[in-house]
């Protein structure tokens, strides 16, 4: 597809912003039939110069130490979920899909309060995010997610398909709460703004025989289909499984929680793994990890629940 070269090309911009080639060797000759002043370049040098701008200055870095893309700030990430958020419990709400099941809201509020407990504790800006989780009741759909700033999911397929302890739901929620942590949200926000330019860019360079509704409409749908690179989803496993360690919970729960969902994805794929590594590889590395979670909570203390909305 389109967007994918145009993310090809971010990442190539990206890689020589930080690591500057030498100049062209002797005997390489340039193209100068297109110049600034060429109809072309006057449509798409502003959308050029912007996305250029954008890989200058958009460098942040993760709680790994990585180097993040970001030109979505997270305060605008958040902003910007809260907004989608509500949209998203308005359909939920519409459509009768949210869980009045109190026993299971219950559970969901006393662990997910937990390891929101060990994230503030650990990450204090997000001290003042309004944690909030809305149970969607869909049996057959297996999947969690959380946008930034605390805005959580939690679909009931999870708890039925799965028969999760409680130990399994904390590393979920672990998990999905480091995405916001880690201010992948804003990332993945990131990329799909540059696409964005790219895809400007590329209309412009057209005549804009693409109509600006027809790339609203691409940029919509990479939006949504766009996952957390596989670097992203390792940062989250990680942090998650911390997480939900400092929060009380066993961390030998991250490998059995996988080798569920390996089970279940042999004949009906989850949503949660369609945008999550292979469960084989990640069980074996989840492993490993075992030993010095541990040494984090030896006596596997349960911390106090933070106060978290559930939305109903």
């Amino acid at each position: 597809m389109q967007h994918e070269s145009i993310e090809a090309s971010l990442e190539s911009l990206q890689a020589l912003n930080q690591n500057p080639v030498d100049p062209l060797p002797s005997g390489l000759h340039l193209d100068h039939s297109i110049t600034l002043e060429s109809p072309t370049m006057r449509r798409i040098h502003p959308v050029l110069s912007a996305l250029m701008l954008c890989l200058a200055v958009g460098c942040s870095t993760s709680p790994t130490g990585r180097s993040q893309f970001l030109i979505v700030s997270p305060e605008s990430a958040i902003q910007q979920s809260r907004g989608a958020y509500r949209q998203a419990v308005e359909t939920l709400r519409e459509e009768g899909e949210i869980s009045q099941d109190r026993l299971l809201e219950s559970r969901v509020r006393r662990i997910t309060g937990r390891v929101v407990t060990a994230a503030v504790e650990n990450f204090p800006k997000s001290a003042g995010w309004d944690w909030s989780v809305v149970i969607v009741d869909e049996a057959e759909t297996v999947n969690a997610w959380c946008m930034a700033g605390g805005k959580m999911a939690v679909y009931t397929g999870l708890f039925d398909e799965l028969e999760l302890t409680d130990a399994e739901f904390a590393q979920i929620m672990g998990h999905e709460i480091s995405h916001a942590l880690a201010d992948h949200t804003a990332e993945r926000m990131s990329r799909a703004m540059a696409i964005q330019l790219g895809l400007v860019a590329v209309s412009a360079a057209t005549d804009g025989s693409r109509s600006a509704g027809q790339n609203a409409e691409v940029l919509a749908q990479v939006a949504l289909e766009l996952p957390n690179s596989r670097v992203a989803e390792r940062e989250a496993d990680k942090l998650g499984m911390r997480l939900a360690t400092l929060a009380g919970y066993d961390p030998e729960a991250a490998v059995t929680l996988w080798q569920k969902m390996a089970s279940l994805g042999d004949d009906r794929p989850p949503e949660f793994l369609s945008t999550h590594p292979a469960p084989n590889d990640r069980q074996a590395r989840l492993n490993q990890m075992i030993p010095a979670m541990r040494d984090l909570n030896p006596t596997g203390r349960k911390l106090p629940a933070t106060a978290i909305t559930i939305i109903d």
